[in-house]
């Protein structure tokens, strides 16, 4: 596999969550679209997205509900592509959503491999891949970024870190696309900066394209260390997301 064709299965899949061309995410034009179902939508989006702003650098598409057509639009030709992710713009946008109970909500950076940088990593600690049988008792908080619970089917491979039989690590991935699985990790604290998130992610990581698929990678810009993580594994970023959603909907997840 190489970055080409690692770059052109995220292109595929992200047209299929926006609706559009995966050459849309190429052009120095923004770009439009309104939001249609579509079943090969990545399993962890938060169905129904009245509003997926996506850029892969070159410019912005944004796949959007009819009533948010003409804030989304004003907000795009405003401001640079690569300042519509961030605050201050956000809050303009914020203001220009309240009217219409809608707010923004989530805004993520995604990370792909390149090829020629990705290693695996060990650590003083046993390293072991998992079947989703041998990971079932781990669905718990600790490990809520490795595996999600609400979405248990899709979870098919781990990699643990493991120190006198007792799991301290985990990296897990959970087949949110057709051809693409996503990592999670997890290292308990009292491990945290011995390599053990390398280690298992890297692993991983392998694992997944020897299974065909493309591993990708996400992290909010704040999480420093799962940002240097997925740097040491080899992933670089490829695009951002800026979700909006129904105003309750935020409103829940502050509480």
């Amino acid at each position: 596999m190489t970055n080409q064709e690692i770059l052109r299965t995220a292109l595929q899949q992200s047209s299929w969550d926006c609706g559009c061309r995966p050459d849309d995410f190429l052009s120095s034009e923004n770009k439009s679209v309104l939001r249609g179902e579509n079943r090969r939508t990545r399993a962890d989006l938060p169905l129904p997205v009245p509003g997926l702003l996506v850029s892969y650098g070159s410019n912005i598409v944004a796949s959007i509900n009819p009533e948010l057509k003409e804030t989304i639009e004003w907000y795009i030709s405003k401001y640079p592509a690569v300042h519509c992710f961030e605050p201050p713009h956000t809050a303009a946008l914020q203001e220009k959503l309240e009217g219409l109970s809608y707010k923004v909500c989530f805004a993520s950076e995604y990370f792909l491999p390149d090829i020629r940088l990705v290693t695996e990593y060990s650590c003083r600690y046993e390293i072991r891949l998992l079947t989703p049988e041998e990971f079932e008792s781990c669905y718990t908080e600790e490990w809520s970024n490795a595996l999600c619970k609400k979405r248990k089917h899709l979870d098919m491979l781990a990699a643990g870190a493991f120190l006198d039989g007792r799991l301290i690590g985990l990296a897990g991935c959970s087949a949110d696309c057709e051809n693409m699985y996503q990592i999670g990790v997890d290292v308990l604290p009292a491990y945290r900066r011995q390599g053990v998130a390398a280690a298992v992610t890297s692993r991983l990581a392998s694992s997944i394209f020897r299974l065909g698929k493309v591993p990708f990678y996400c992290a909010v810009w704040s999480n420093l260390p799962s940002v240097r993580n997925a740097l040491k594994c080899g992933f670089r970023p490829a695009w951002t997301e800026l979700v909006i959603k129904e105003g309750e909907f935020v409103d829940d997840l502050n509480r």
